[in-house]
């Protein structure tokens, strides 16, 4: 359990490590992005819970969501990093969220089942592929609507 739970904090702080180096003016500029995608996936994780498409064997803490270290962790991190360098090019951050996405889905994801932290149950791993882009699309659209209303606005 030792272990787990450092696997569980590294998943946090690892991503959180890279942050300074990103930049000021562009957490600013892509934070809005970034929180919009992390409040998705919080609504995400309660249905899917409720749905059962993947289950987490062991609770991290009570009452907390167990998708709460990917979400805060890796994927807010990661969102702003690579809004960073693809957005304006759509075709490069759809590339880029394809190969990420199928990293995780098809790698990290049998890493985590192995572990004891997350298994799929009545999703399988296309459908998790499709519903991570179905997210990448929300999370661009997103940023290019807060970028004509409200920084255009300022």
């Amino acid at each position: 359990m030792k272990k787990f739970n450092l696997y569980i904090a590294l998943l946090i702080i690892l991503p959180w490590l890279s942050f300074p180096l990103i930049g000021g003016k562009t957490i600013k500029r892509f934070l809005p992005g970034a929180s919009f995608i992390s409040l998705y996936l919080l609504i995400e994780g309660m249905i899917a819970e409720k749905r059962k498409w993947w289950w987490f064997p062991s609770n991290i803490k009570p009452n907390v969501l167990n998708e709460f270290p990917l979400i805060f962790g890796p994927f807010f991190v990661g969102s702003i990093w690579i809004l960073k360098y693809t957005f304006g090019k759509f075709k490069l951050y759809f590339i880029v969220n394809l190969l990420v996405d199928s990293l995780f889905t098809y790698g990290m994801m049998r890493g985590f089942r192995k572990m004891g932290y997350v298994t799929l149950v009545r999703l399988n791993r296309l459908q998790l592929s499709i519903i991570f882009l179905l997210k990448t699309m929300a999370m661009y659209g997103f940023q290019v609507i807060y970028e004509k209303f409200v920084t255009s606005n300022r």
